[in-house]
Protein backbone atom coordinates (compact mmCIF):
# COMPACT_ATOMS: atom_id res chain seq x y z
CA UNK A 1 0.00 0.00 0.00
CA UNK A 2 2.94 2.26 0.81
CA UNK A 3 4.14 1.66 -3.07
CA UNK A 4 0.63 2.51 -4.45
CA UNK A 5 0.15 5.56 -2.33
CA UNK A 6 3.39 6.82 -4.05
CA UNK A 7 2.67 5.52 -7.71
CA UNK A 8 -0.65 7.61 -7.06
CA UNK A 9 1.13 10.34 -5.52
CA UNK A 10 3.37 10.40 -8.67
CA UNK A 11 0.43 10.00 -11.51
CA UNK A 12 -1.39 12.81 -9.71
CA UNK A 13 1.67 15.13 -10.12
CA UNK A 14 1.53 15.95 -6.82
CA UNK A 15 3.88 17.64 -4.69
CA UNK A 16 4.88 14.40 -2.62
CA UNK A 17 9.13 14.14 -2.67
CA UNK A 18 11.96 12.76 -0.60
CA UNK A 19 15.35 14.90 -0.14
CA UNK A 20 17.80 12.72 -1.97
CA UNK A 21 20.03 12.27 1.25
CA UNK A 22 17.10 11.04 2.94
CA UNK A 23 16.42 8.51 0.00
CA UNK A 24 20.39 7.91 0.01
CA UNK A 25 20.21 7.05 3.92
CA UNK A 26 17.34 4.86 3.47
CA UNK A 27 18.79 3.04 0.85
CA UNK A 28 22.37 2.79 2.71
CA UNK A 29 20.20 1.35 5.54
CA UNK A 30 18.57 -1.33 3.95
CA UNK A 31 21.57 -2.63 2.00
CA UNK A 32 23.73 -2.72 5.06
CA UNK A 33 20.61 -4.07 7.21
CA UNK A 34 20.27 -7.24 4.65
CA UNK A 35 23.66 -7.66 4.31
CA UNK A 36 24.03 -8.34 7.92
CA UNK A 37 21.14 -10.07 8.97
CA UNK A 38 23.05 -12.80 5.70
CA UNK A 39 26.02 -12.79 7.65
CA UNK A 40 24.44 -13.57 10.97
CA UNK A 41 23.00 -16.29 9.11
CA UNK A 42 25.91 -17.39 7.28
CA UNK A 43 28.02 -17.76 11.03
CA UNK A 44 25.53 -20.17 12.08
CA UNK A 45 25.68 -22.25 9.01
CA UNK A 46 29.71 -24.27 8.38
CA UNK A 47 31.18 -22.41 5.61
CA UNK A 48 31.84 -25.76 3.52
CA UNK A 49 27.66 -26.20 3.84
CA UNK A 50 27.46 -22.81 2.16
CA UNK A 51 29.90 -23.79 -1.23
CA UNK A 52 28.09 -26.18 -3.69
CA UNK A 53 24.43 -24.11 -3.32
CA UNK A 54 26.49 -20.70 -3.66
CA UNK A 55 28.01 -22.29 -6.66
CA UNK A 56 24.58 -24.13 -8.05
CA UNK A 57 22.81 -20.27 -7.44
CA UNK A 58 25.50 -18.63 -8.96
CA UNK A 59 24.83 -20.51 -12.39
CA UNK A 60 20.94 -18.61 -12.12
CA UNK A 61 22.68 -15.40 -12.17
CA UNK A 62 24.53 -16.17 -15.26
CA UNK A 63 21.88 -18.04 -16.96
CA UNK A 64 19.04 -15.65 -16.84
CA UNK A 65 20.55 -12.82 -19.11
CA UNK A 66 21.19 -15.58 -21.82
CA UNK A 67 17.53 -16.26 -21.91
CA UNK A 68 17.03 -12.59 -21.71
CA UNK A 69 19.20 -11.18 -24.23
CA UNK A 70 17.63 -13.09 -27.34
CA UNK A 71 14.78 -12.57 -26.35
CA UNK A 72 14.75 -8.88 -26.58
CA UNK A 73 17.47 -8.30 -28.99
CA UNK A 74 15.66 -10.99 -31.79
CA UNK A 75 11.99 -10.94 -30.82
CA UNK A 76 11.92 -7.59 -29.89
CA UNK A 77 14.10 -5.97 -32.38
CA UNK A 78 16.07 -4.06 -29.46
CA UNK A 79 19.34 -2.70 -30.39
CA UNK A 80 22.18 -4.56 -29.48
CA UNK A 81 23.45 -1.84 -26.55
CA UNK A 82 19.64 -2.00 -25.06
CA UNK A 83 19.15 -5.57 -24.82
CA UNK A 84 21.95 -6.53 -23.42
CA UNK A 85 21.47 -3.55 -20.68
CA UNK A 86 18.14 -4.71 -20.19
CA UNK A 87 19.17 -8.43 -20.16
CA UNK A 88 21.23 -7.66 -17.45
CA UNK A 89 19.06 -5.96 -15.07
CA UNK A 90 16.67 -8.62 -15.32
CA UNK A 91 19.55 -11.11 -14.22
CA UNK A 92 20.16 -9.09 -11.26
CA UNK A 93 18.34 -9.15 -8.29
CA UNK A 94 16.02 -6.41 -6.81
CA UNK A 95 16.70 -5.84 -2.74
CA UNK A 96 13.89 -4.30 -1.73
CA UNK A 97 11.69 -7.06 -4.09
CA UNK A 98 14.11 -9.38 -1.79
CA UNK A 99 13.04 -7.45 1.68
CA UNK A 100 9.21 -7.41 0.85
CA UNK A 101 9.11 -11.00 0.01
CA UNK A 102 10.78 -11.56 3.69
CA UNK A 103 7.88 -9.04 5.35
CA UNK A 104 5.35 -11.56 3.45
CA UNK A 105 7.04 -14.57 4.56
CA UNK A 106 6.96 -13.76 8.31
CA UNK A 107 3.47 -12.15 8.45
CA UNK A 108 2.28 -15.57 7.36
CA UNK A 109 4.72 -17.21 10.08
CA UNK A 110 6.78 -18.91 7.10
CA UNK A 111 10.35 -19.75 7.80
CA UNK A 112 13.09 -19.94 5.14
CA UNK A 113 17.01 -20.98 5.17
CA UNK A 114 19.41 -17.64 6.30
CA UNK A 115 21.50 -18.90 2.94
CA UNK A 116 18.91 -17.34 1.30
CA UNK A 117 20.25 -13.50 2.18
CA UNK A 118 23.76 -15.19 1.11
CA UNK A 119 22.45 -16.07 -2.56
CA UNK A 120 21.03 -12.18 -2.52
CA UNK A 121 24.63 -10.91 -2.52
CA UNK A 122 26.14 -13.29 -4.84
CA UNK A 123 23.31 -12.52 -7.58
CA UNK A 124 23.63 -9.25 -7.79
CA UNK A 125 26.70 -8.87 -9.90
CA UNK A 126 27.13 -12.31 -12.20
CA UNK A 127 24.02 -10.88 -14.63
CA UNK A 128 25.90 -7.53 -14.96
CA UNK A 129 29.15 -8.63 -16.23
CA UNK A 130 27.37 -10.85 -18.30
CA UNK A 131 25.46 -8.10 -19.67
CA UNK A 132 28.50 -6.15 -19.82
CA UNK A 133 30.55 -9.20 -22.45
CA UNK A 134 27.16 -9.64 -24.56
CA UNK A 135 27.63 -5.57 -25.22
CA UNK A 136 31.07 -5.19 -25.44
CA UNK A 137 31.09 -4.07 -29.00
CA UNK A 138 29.37 -1.27 -27.87
CA UNK A 139 30.75 0.06 -25.03
CA UNK A 140 34.30 0.47 -26.49
CA UNK A 141 34.63 3.62 -24.47
CA UNK A 142 35.11 1.32 -21.12
CA UNK A 143 37.20 -1.17 -20.37
CA UNK A 144 36.17 -4.57 -18.30
CA UNK A 145 38.21 -3.34 -15.31
CA UNK A 146 35.94 -0.11 -15.24
CA UNK A 147 32.96 -2.16 -15.51
CA UNK A 148 33.87 -4.91 -12.71
CA UNK A 149 35.16 -1.97 -10.76
CA UNK A 150 31.59 -0.14 -10.75
CA UNK A 151 29.85 -3.53 -10.45
CA UNK A 152 31.94 -4.11 -7.01
CA UNK A 153 32.68 -1.21 -5.37
CA UNK A 154 29.46 0.53 -6.32
CA UNK A 155 27.18 1.07 -3.13
CA UNK A 156 24.68 -1.77 -3.36
CA UNK A 157 27.45 -4.66 -3.90
CA UNK A 158 29.65 -2.56 -1.29
CA UNK A 159 27.21 -2.57 1.16
CA UNK A 160 25.81 -6.29 0.89
CA UNK A 161 29.31 -7.89 0.59
CA UNK A 162 30.59 -5.70 4.09
CA UNK A 163 27.34 -6.25 5.98
CA UNK A 164 27.80 -10.07 4.96
CA UNK A 165 31.52 -10.08 6.15
CA UNK A 166 30.82 -8.03 9.43
CA UNK A 167 27.98 -9.98 10.58
CA UNK A 168 29.90 -13.34 9.48
CA UNK A 169 32.88 -11.73 11.66
CA UNK A 170 31.13 -10.56 14.65
CA UNK A 171 28.25 -13.47 15.09
CA UNK A 172 24.81 -13.92 16.25
CA UNK A 173 25.43 -12.76 20.28
CA UNK A 174 27.54 -9.48 19.45
CA UNK A 175 25.28 -8.54 17.04
CA UNK A 176 22.64 -8.67 19.60
CA UNK A 177 22.70 -5.19 20.60
CA UNK A 178 22.41 -3.93 17.51
CA UNK A 179 18.17 -5.33 16.99
CA UNK A 180 16.81 -2.50 17.75
CA UNK A 181 18.38 -0.47 14.75
CA UNK A 182 18.60 -3.13 12.30
CA UNK A 183 15.68 -5.83 12.76
CA UNK A 184 13.27 -3.67 14.68
CA UNK A 185 13.40 -1.31 12.80
CA UNK A 186 13.40 -2.39 9.85
CA UNK A 187 9.56 -2.58 8.23
CA UNK A 188 9.05 1.22 9.01
CA UNK A 189 12.30 1.71 6.66
CA UNK A 190 11.12 -0.66 4.45
CA UNK A 191 7.70 0.78 4.27
CA UNK A 192 9.07 4.62 3.37
CA UNK A 193 11.29 3.30 1.05
CA UNK A 194 8.54 1.71 -0.92
CA UNK A 195 6.74 5.25 -0.75
CA UNK A 196 9.83 6.62 -2.60
CA UNK A 197 9.82 3.87 -5.20
CA UNK A 198 6.25 4.37 -6.11
CA UNK A 199 7.27 7.76 -6.61
CA UNK A 200 9.86 6.89 -8.65
CA UNK A 201 8.49 3.89 -10.61
CA UNK A 202 5.41 6.78 -11.53
CA UNK A 203 7.98 8.85 -13.88
CA UNK A 204 9.58 6.19 -15.28
CA UNK A 205 6.25 4.35 -17.08
CA UNK A 206 5.91 7.32 -19.04
CA UNK A 207 8.95 5.88 -21.29
CA UNK A 208 7.04 2.53 -21.63
CA UNK A 209 3.90 4.00 -23.80
CA UNK A 210 6.84 5.35 -26.21
CA UNK A 211 8.64 2.35 -26.87
CA UNK A 212 5.37 0.10 -27.37
CA UNK A 213 3.54 -3.26 -25.86
CA UNK A 214 6.44 -5.78 -26.42
CA UNK A 215 8.17 -4.40 -23.27
CA UNK A 216 5.39 -4.18 -21.14
CA UNK A 217 5.17 -8.09 -21.74
CA UNK A 218 8.36 -9.36 -21.70
CA UNK A 219 8.51 -7.35 -18.16
CA UNK A 220 5.43 -10.09 -17.24
CA UNK A 221 6.20 -12.67 -18.46
CA UNK A 222 10.12 -12.68 -18.15
CA UNK A 223 9.84 -12.85 -14.11
CA UNK A 224 7.44 -16.04 -14.53
CA UNK A 225 10.01 -17.73 -16.81
CA UNK A 226 12.81 -16.73 -14.13
CA UNK A 227 10.88 -17.71 -11.33
CA UNK A 228 10.10 -21.15 -12.82
CA UNK A 229 14.04 -21.49 -13.04
CA UNK A 230 14.69 -20.35 -9.01
CA UNK A 231 11.58 -22.73 -8.06
CA UNK A 232 13.07 -25.87 -9.84
CA UNK A 233 16.35 -25.25 -8.86
CA UNK A 234 15.21 -24.19 -4.85
CA UNK A 235 13.58 -28.03 -5.11
CA UNK A 236 16.58 -29.35 -6.38
CA UNK A 237 18.75 -28.08 -3.37
CA UNK A 238 15.89 -29.33 -0.74
CA UNK A 239 15.46 -25.72 0.44
CA UNK A 240 11.99 -25.20 2.72
CA UNK A 241 8.81 -23.64 1.44
CA UNK A 242 9.81 -20.41 2.41
CA UNK A 243 13.64 -20.93 0.48
CA UNK A 244 11.82 -22.05 -2.65
CA UNK A 245 9.84 -18.86 -2.55
CA UNK A 246 12.57 -16.66 -2.10
CA UNK A 247 14.90 -17.85 -4.53
CA UNK A 248 11.97 -17.83 -6.97
CA UNK A 249 11.65 -14.46 -6.02
CA UNK A 250 15.30 -13.60 -6.32
CA UNK A 251 15.32 -14.74 -9.81
CA UNK A 252 12.08 -13.03 -10.76
CA UNK A 253 13.56 -9.54 -9.75
CA UNK A 254 14.77 -7.23 -11.82
CA UNK A 255 17.78 -4.70 -10.06
CA UNK A 256 17.33 -1.15 -10.48
CA UNK A 257 20.29 0.09 -7.83
CA UNK A 258 23.32 -1.94 -9.46
CA UNK A 259 22.87 -2.59 -12.79
CA UNK A 260 21.78 1.00 -13.69
CA UNK A 261 24.89 2.09 -12.23
CA UNK A 262 27.10 -0.69 -14.17
CA UNK A 263 25.23 -0.24 -17.41
CA UNK A 264 26.04 3.67 -17.44
CA UNK A 265 30.19 3.25 -17.43
CA UNK A 266 29.89 0.07 -20.12
CA UNK A 267 27.00 0.98 -22.28
CA UNK A 268 26.71 4.69 -22.43
CA UNK A 269 24.52 4.33 -25.63
CA UNK A 270 21.77 2.18 -23.98
CA UNK A 271 18.63 4.36 -23.41
CA UNK A 272 17.97 4.14 -19.50
CA UNK A 273 14.74 4.78 -19.77
CA UNK A 274 14.04 1.11 -21.21
CA UNK A 275 16.01 -0.66 -18.85
CA UNK A 276 14.29 1.41 -15.34
CA UNK A 277 10.47 1.34 -17.21
CA UNK A 278 10.53 -2.45 -17.05
CA UNK A 279 12.35 -3.28 -14.36
CA UNK A 280 10.72 -0.44 -11.71
CA UNK A 281 7.69 0.73 -13.81
CA UNK A 282 6.31 -2.76 -14.43
CA UNK A 283 8.35 -5.93 -13.35
CA UNK A 284 8.75 -4.18 -9.69
CA UNK A 285 5.08 -3.49 -9.12
CA UNK A 286 3.61 -6.77 -10.62
CA UNK A 287 6.45 -9.02 -7.96
CA UNK A 288 5.32 -6.88 -5.04
CA UNK A 289 1.44 -6.98 -5.81
CA UNK A 290 0.87 -10.38 -7.39
CA UNK A 291 4.16 -12.39 -8.23
CA UNK A 292 5.02 -12.79 -4.67
CA UNK A 293 1.78 -14.36 -3.61
CA UNK A 294 1.94 -16.14 -6.67
CA UNK A 295 5.58 -17.88 -6.32
CA UNK A 296 4.58 -18.45 -2.52
CA UNK A 297 1.54 -20.81 -3.81
CA UNK A 298 4.01 -22.54 -6.44
CA UNK A 299 6.50 -23.40 -3.80
CA UNK A 300 3.95 -24.68 -1.97
CA UNK A 301 2.78 -27.05 -5.08
CA UNK A 302 5.86 -28.13 -6.01
CA UNK A 303 7.51 -28.93 -2.19
CA UNK A 304 4.18 -30.79 -1.27
CA UNK A 305 2.98 -28.30 1.65
CA UNK A 306 0.01 -27.07 2.48
CA UNK A 307 -1.95 -23.55 1.68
Amino acid sequence: MFFVLGVAGGLLRTELKFPPAFFDALSIYLLLAIGLKGGIELARHPLANALLPSAVVLLLGLLIPLIAYPVLRFTGGLPQPDAASIAAHYGSVSVVTFAVASAYLTRLGVEYEGLLTVFLVLLEAPAILVGVLLAKRGAATSSFGQVASEVLLGKSVFLLLGGLLTGWVIGPNNFAPLDRLFVDLFKGVLALFLLEMGLVASRHMGALKRFGLFLVIFAILMPLVSAALGLAMGKLLGLSVGGVTLLAVLAASASYIAAPAAMRVAIPEANPALSLGTALGVTFPFNVLAGIPLYFQAAMWITGGKS
